[in-house]
This record gives structure tokens, sequence and C-alpha cells, in this order.
């Protein structure tokens, strides 16, 4: 993942950085159906595999929980080969004794479901979590230093409130259409410029959309294409593009009622002439995204709390 330098999973460490808030634990259902069960949201973080299943359950991939602890895929293959033994191995007995000190139980190891035209292998948050901790303390010779330093920062509700911050997965709700207010400056913004110009915000989108995907909340208090707007402008006037591309001019753009913003519509913003279309494109990808400026933007949302860092994080990574 690419970003200034922080890693949240690293790619040699194998260790977790930094964690999401925590929020209320979620208890597996032991007699959980799997023909109920299906994936609804998945994503690769450096090499770990993890995702939400259809009923709200977060997990992580085989793969990605046997980096976390340290050991080969194999390894995490033998526990759920043995999870149901009539004469359990000892490791068995210290997992699911783990499980029940944590105040879970599960009937199986993991779910074997389809999806994307792949059997994936998920690991429900609290049996991983109970794996990872067998690894870390309990494992004896067998005991890894990846393990143990995953578990500490990973211990409780934190495994799981990871998965879901990075999926970009509410639990609660409440941002079930995150892309409502999105949508609304769309449909009065999308023709607003003048034929034969452009304007920052429709070329924006795509990093719009990453960043809702990532999980922000898009809306009043984040609109990005501000950002972008006011560094393209001095752009345009420190290499006096007017007498290159031709003069741009003023447009109206309007905000929704949903933000205060739109108390004073229409608001003046500039468009630009198509003929500089294209280096405005790559000026976007080269000077902002991968220039530090969208990091600079992104870090100063979180040190003002109004994003959290595992999806600044996860942003820069998609979009650059």
């Amino acid at each position: 993942m690419a970003n200034d330098g922080k890693k949240e999973i690293t790619h040699k460490g194998r260790q977790i950085k930094v964690l999401a808030p925590n929020s209320a634990p979620k208890e597996i259902t032991p007699d959980q159906g799997i023909l109920d069960l299906g994936i609804q949201a998945d994503a690769d973080i450096g090499g770990i595999g993890m995702g939400v299943l259809s009923d709200g359950t977060p997990y992580l991939n085989q793969r990605g929980l046997a980096v976390l602890c340290g050991v080969e895929n194999a390894h995490i293959g033998y526990i759920s080969a043995q999870w149901n033994d009539k004469s359990p191995k000892p490791r068995i007995k210290a997992i699911k004794s783990i499980l029940k000190d944590a105040g879970a139980s599960s009937s199986v190891s993991h779910y074997s479901l389809p999806y994307k035209g792949i059997s994936h292998f998920c690991y429900p948050a609290e049996v991983s979590l109970a794996i990872l901790e067998y690894y870390a303390f309990d494992a004896g010779a067998n005991c890894q230093p990846e393990a143990r330093a995953n578990f500490r920062k990973l211990a409780g509700s934190k495994l799981r409130d990871m998965i879901y911050s990075y999926v970009g997965y509410d639990p609660t709700g409440r941002y079930q259409d995150r892309f409502a207010k999105w949508h609304e400056r769309i449909a009065l913004n999308y023709q607003s410029a003048p034929k034969g110009y452009f304007h920052v915000f429709n070329e924006a989108h795509t990093i719009i959309y990453e960043l809702i995907q990532s999980g922000a909340d898009i809306g009043e208090k984040f609109v990005i294409d501000i950002s972008i707007g006011q560094h393209w402008s001095r752009h345009w006037d420190e290499f006096s593009y007017d007498a290159v591309y031709g003069k741009r001019r003023k447009y109206p753009h309007k905000y929704p009622d949903s933000h205060p913003q739109s108390k004073s519509n229409p608001q003046e913003s500039w468009c630009y002439p198509v003929s500089a279309l294209g280096v405005f494109r790559e000026w976007l990808q080269n000077e902002y995204i991968e220039g530090g400026k969208f990091t600079t933007y992104l870090k100063g949302k979180v040190k003002r709390g109004e994003l959290p860092p595992s999806i600044a994080n996860l942003q820069i990574g998609a979009v650059s």
C-alpha cells in the first residue's frame, strides 16, 4: 500500500500498526447455517485478506490469519481439519478454551464460501483472535513473536473494528446510504459548466468514490474538490495557462440543502477549457495525489478528528 511511510499492516513485519476505534462486541452464533451466508465485502491489505459476511460477521481469510500468526498457511488448515475431532488435539482444546473464556463458541472453525468465482475460507473474528492468542502465548515452542505483537494490538473488539474499517462496513447502519450526499451534489451540478469547459468537481469523482468506499463520511464537512480546486487554480496561475489554453471562467456551483454552504447558493467556481483537461488529469495524479497534497489534506482531516487514520491510509493506497 502506498502512503506517506506508515503502514497499518506491514509486508515484512506482519504486524498491525494502527487500530480503528472500539465498538460493541458481537458473539459468534454457534448454529449459524452456512447456506444462509455469503460474503458481503472483502479487502486485501498488505497480504492480509479480510471481509464481512452477509450477517455482519467480520472475518480473516486463512492466508491472512496465518500471516498474523506468523505460521505457514497449512498450520491454520490443520486446525480446521481437526476442529471437530472426537478426540481433539491439545491445540484444539486450547483454542476452544480461549474462545470459551472470551464468552464465545463456534461449531465450525471457518466457513468455505464461493465469492467472485473462488472458494474463500472465512475465519470469524472471534475464532481468528483465539487462534492468534494461542500462537502468541499457548503454543509452547511454536509460539510466534508476530502473533504476540499482533495479538496485543488486536485484543478485545479491535480486530473486528479494524476489519469493519478496512472494508468500509458500518455495523450500526447509520451510514448505509453513504453515497447520498455525493449523489445530491452530482444531481445539482453534473451539467452546470458551460459547453467547452470542465469543472474540478466532476473530475474528482474517482477520488470521492474511493474515499466513500474506504469508509469516509463524505458530506458538508468533507469537500475534497475544494482542496483540489484551490491547488489547481494556483497551478493554473503559476504557469499562465490562460495564454496557453484560453481563459478560464466562472460558473454557478450549487450545494444541496443538506449542506450549510447552500445558504449562499449559487457559489461561483472556476471552470476550465476542455483543451486543458489532459494536463489537469496529469497534474491531479502526479502533483496532487503522488506529490503529497492529497496526503496532507487527509492528515489534516485525521488531526481534526474528521477521518480515522485507518481510512486515510487505505485511501492513500487505493488512489495512488
